[in-house]
């Protein structure tokens, strides 16, 4: 089956400006999240459907086998994430579609992997119903999101002052969403999830959550 049409949802400054930020970081990105990652994605199999996986962050840890779709509506990422997938001899099909939207069957992946997504979404709630629909009974929701801080933080307080600035740069990712919330409320059998800090030079987004989830049977 062929790819639809690209989806593009970003201007073309901030598009490279992102696609070039993100290979940059992907050292950070390694030392923040690769442990929690090799640990998440050790047990995928089968049919994986990773939503946004911009310029391929997330590649090396797939275990080997995988069929891989990469929902990604980013013309300036799926270009990067194309040439990691082919230098690595990772097999990826990419699709160029928003996450609230995934033209895929119901029931057609053993698992969907989402990491830094949920942020930047336009609607949260409608992306993980997608990622429900398409898993198959008793398949998997992986996901590492930075979230909310508690109200009357200090550090929620930052959420709200780089709030504007982040939103813009970062083409309509939020600082301060309680993603936690949506996915409580979607309907997963088993949701495992844990409350991180996780610091960098963006400190204003270190607090995370990053866990796992069931579609009932």
């Amino acid at each position: 089956m062929s790819a639809p049409e690209p989806h593009t949802r970003d201007n073309a400054i901030r598009g490279r400006l992102n696609a070039f930020f993100l290979r940059l970081i992907e050292p950070l990105m390694e030392k923040l999240f690769g442990d929690d990652k090799r640990r998440l994605f050790a047990d995928l199999e089968g049919d994986v459907v990773e939503i946004g996986p911009g310029t391929g962050a997330n590649l090396p840890y797939y275990p080997a086998g995988v069929n891989l779709i990469g929902i990604e509506p980013s013309l300036h990422m799926q270009n990067a994430l194309r040439e990691k997938a082919e230098k690595m001899g990772v097999p990826l099909e990419v699709r160029g579609l928003k996450g609230e939207a995934i033209d895929l069957p119901d029931a057609s992946a053993d698992a969907v992997v989402a990491t830094l997504l949920l942020c930047s979404v336009d609607d949260p709630i409608q992306v993980v119903s997608e990622a429900m629909r398409i898993l198959r009974p008793g398949g998997k929701y992986v996901f590492i999101e930075h979230v909310a801080a508690p109200k009357g933080s200090v550090l929620h307080l930052w959420q709200t002052l780089f709030f504007r600035p982040h939103h813009w740069l970062f083409e309509g990712c939020h600082t301060n969403r309680k993603t936690w919330e949506v996915l409580e409320a979607a309907g997963f059998e088993v949701l495992d999830y844990e409350h991180h800090t996780k610091w960098s030079i963006m400190f204003y987004v270190a607090p995370m959550i990053v866990g796992h989830a069931t579609k009932p049977r």
